[in-house]
C-alpha cells in the first residue's frame, strides 16, 4: 500500500506526470512568433553557435539549437520537443531574432504542377 503524500492532491496530476509547465510560460505569454514560420520551413543553426554561451536562453531554446545542427522542419522540432507547434514557432522566432538560427522556407509553388495536370494524371490512373 502506498502512503499518500502530505499536502493537497490534484486529480489532474498523477505521480508519473512530473512537473507540469504551461506552454505560455515557455513563451512568456506570447502566442504569435515575431516572424511567420511555415510548418515545413527548415531551421538551421550555425555550427559555430554555442547555446551555453547564451545564459539567458531557456532549456527549450538550447535544445532547439542542438536539434537544428542539421536542417530540420518546424513540425519535426515540435514533435521532437513534444511541444505545440505554436510554442515552437515562438521559440524559433526568438532564436532567429538573436541570430542563432536561420530559417529557410519551402520551395515556391512555381515549380509545382498545374491542377489540370494533376487531374489528368488522376483520371489516367483511374482508367487503368
Amino acid at each position: 500500500m502506498r502512503a499518500e503524500s502530505p499536502g493537497p492532491q490534484h486529480e489532474w496530476l498523477d505521480a508519473d506526470a512530473g512537473p507540469v509547465i504551461r506552454p505560455y510560460t515557455l513563451t512568456g505569454g506570447r502566442v504569435r512568433p515575431t516572424v511567420g514560420l511555415d510548418l515545413v520551413a527548415f531551421v538551421l543553426a550555425d555550427r559555430a553557435v554555442d547555446p551555453a554561451a547564451h545564459p539567458r536562453l531557456h532549456p527549450e531554446h538550447r535544445r532547439l539549437v542542438e536539434l537544428a545542427r542539421r536542417p530540420v522542419p518546424v513540425a519535426e522540432l515540435a514533435a521532437e520537443l513534444d511541444l505545440a507547434v505554436g510554442v515552437v514557432r515562438v521559440l524559433v522566432g526568438d532564436l532567429l531574432a538573436r541570430g542563432l538560427v536561420s530559417v529557410h522556407g519551402p520551395a515556391g509553388t512555381a515549380f509545382l504542377p498545374d491542377d489540370n495536370i494533376l487531374k489528368a494524371v488522376v483520371s489516367g490512373l483511374r482508367a487503368l
